[in-house]
C-alpha cells in the first residue's frame, strides 16, 4: 500500500471535499493507535474477555476420514460473542471512536451479523447506535434484526435501489455527511475509501496471526491451503494476513450464486461480469455494466450479496498472491449438511462457501497435507433460509402454528 491507501492500482479514496477532515481525522487517530503499543495490548485484552478470543483451531476428523486427503482444520470465528469475526473489527473501531471522543456510530448490514456485532459495541462504550440495512435482507434475516433492536439498535430498512447491501451502503453514506462531528461510521468490510480496507484488515488480522501460532504448535508446519469465503472481504483478509509472507496457497471462495453464467451471482473475482471502477468511494472490481451502472447481485448467502470486493484482495489477485473461486448455493448447501453432519458444527452460509470449495479439493491433497477453513460465522442466523432449502416439513408445521398463534 502506497501513502494514498492504493494496493497497486486498487482502493484510493475518492469522497466528496465535506468528509475530507472527517477522514483525515480517522486516519490520524488510527495511526496513532497502531504506533501506540498499548492499544494492541488494550484490543486483545478486550477481545480475550469480552469476545473469547483466542478462538480455537478445531480439527475436523470426521470430514478428514470421509475425504481421506488432506488433514482439515477449522478456524472457530463462529465462537466469538455475536456469533462471527465481525466482533474483531466493530471492537477496535469502538476504541477509536472513543478515542476521537464521538457519541454515536452508524452502519450497514447484509447478513446481519456486522449490525448485532456494532449494536453490542454501541451498547456496550455506551454510543447511540444507528443500523441500515436493505429491504430484502431485513426479510432474510429477521432474527438479527430483532436482537439490533434489543440492544437498543434503531434499524432503518433501505428501500432504495435493489434493496440489499449496497444501497444500505449508499444509506449510511448520506446520513454520516450530515452528523459527522458526533458519528463515526463502522464499516464492516475492509471496502470502501481509505483508511477502511486497512483498518478493518488490520482488526481482522488477528485471525490470521492465531491460526498460524495455532497450527504450527498442533502439526508442527505450515498449511498446504487456507479457505474464506469473500464478500466484501473482511474474514479472508483476516486469515490471509497470517500466512501472506509464507509459502501458503491463499484461496478466496464467492458467491456463485446460480452460476456464474447465469447472470445470477455475486462473484466480481472470477466471473467475466464484473470489471474495474470506482463506486462508493473506492476502486475495484465491480459488478457493473459497460455504463458503470451497478448490476444485481444474487447469494443464498446474504453477507456474500455485494457488488464490490476489497482492493486488497483485488491486488492479490492481480498479483497471483491468491486464487479466487466460485461456489453455487447448491454446493453450499450441501456442504452446510455434511458438516453439520460429520462435525456437528453448524457454518453460516457465508463460511459454508469456503467448505464447499475446501471439499472439491481436499481428496485431491496428499494425507501428509493440512488444510484451514476459516469459519467465520455461525449458522443459527440462517435457519429460515436452510429450512426452506432442505425443504423441512417439521419446520413448516412450527412456522405454520406460530402464524395461526398470530392470526397471520
Amino acid at each position: 500500500m502506497d501513502n494514498r491507501g492504493y494496493y497497486s492500482q486498487f482502493g484510493g479514496s475518492f469522497l466528496p471535499e465535506i468528509l475530507a477532515a472527517t477522514f483525515d481525522e480517522l486516519e490520524k487517530t488510527f495511526r496513532n493507535a497502531k504506533n501506540d503499543p498499548d492499544f494492541w495490548q488494550e484490543y486483545e485484552d478486550i477481545m480475550s474477555s469480552y469476545s473469547c478470543r483466542p478462538t480455537p483451531l478445531t480439527f475436523a476428523g470426521n470430514l478428514t476420514k470421509h475425504f481421506g486427503g488432506a488433514k482439515i482444520y477449522i478456524k472457530r470465528e463462529d465462537l466469538n460473542h455475536t456469533g462471527a469475526h465481525k466482533a474483531n473489527n466493530v471492537m477496535g473501531q469502538g476504541l477509536l471512536v472513543q478515542r476521537m471522543g464521538k457519541t454515536r456510530v452508524i452502519a450497514e448490514t447484509g447478513a446481519g451479523q456486522h449490525g448485532v456485532a456494532t449494536a453490542t459495541m454501541a451498547a456496550r462504550f455506551g454510543f447511540d447506535c444507528t443500523i441500515y440495512m436493505g429491504e430484502v435482507d431485513v426479510e432474510r434475516q429477521r432474527p438479527n434484526v430483532f436482537w439490533m433492536e434489543r440492544l437498543g439498535a434503531t434499524v432503518c430498512p433501505v428501500k432504495n435501489g435493489t434493496r440489499i447491501l449496497k444501497d444500505a451502503i449508499n444509506e449510511a453514506f448520506r446520513d454520516w455527511v450530515s452528523n459527522m462531528d458526533t458519528t463515526h461510521y463502522v464499516l464492516g468490510t475492509a471496502c470502501g475509501p481509505h483508511p477502511f480496507p486497512e483498518m478493518v484488515t488490520y482488526f481482522q488480522s488477528i485471525i490470521g496471526k492465531e491460526a498460524r501460532e495455532q497450527i504450527l504448535k498442533i502439526e508442527g508446519k505450515l498449511p498446504k491451503r487456507i479457505y474464506a469465503c469473500v464478500g466484501g472481504g473482511s474474514n479472508a483478509m483476516g486469515l490471509f494476513s497470517g500466512f501472506l509472507n509464507d509459502p501458503v496457497e491463499l484461496v478466496g471462495v464467492e458467491a456463485g450464486g446460480k452460476g456464474l453464467d447465469s447472470g445470477e451471482h455475486a462473484s466480481r473475482l472470477c466471473s467475466k461480469d464484473a470489471s474495474i471502477g470506482v463506486a462508493q468511494g473506492y476502486k475495484t472490481y465491480f459488478l457493473q455494466n459497460s455504463d458503470g451502472q451497478m448490476k444485481e447481485t444474487h447469494s443464498i448467502a446474504a453477507g456474500l450479496d455485494y457488488v464490490g470486493v476489497s482492493p486488497i484482495l483485488s491486488e492479490l489477485k492481480e498479483s497471483g498472491k491468491a486464487r479466487f473461486e466460485a461456489a453455487e448455493d447448491n454446493e453450499v448447501v450441501e456442504a452446510l449438511a455434511l458438516t453439520i453432519k460429520k462435525e456437528g458444527v453448524i457454518p453460516a452460509l457465508e463460511s459454508a462457501h469456503a467448505f464447499a470449495q475446501a471439499f472439491k479439493e481436499a481428496p485431491k491433497l496428499s494425507k501428509d497435507d493440512v488444510i484451514i477453513i476459516n469459519q467465520s460465522g455461525r449458522g443459527d442466523k440462517d435457519i429460515f433460509t436452510v429450512a426452506d432449502a432442505f425443504n423441512d416439513p417439521g419446520w413448516k408445521a412450527f412456522i405454520i402454528g406460530k402464524a395461526e398463534q398470530y392470526n397471520a
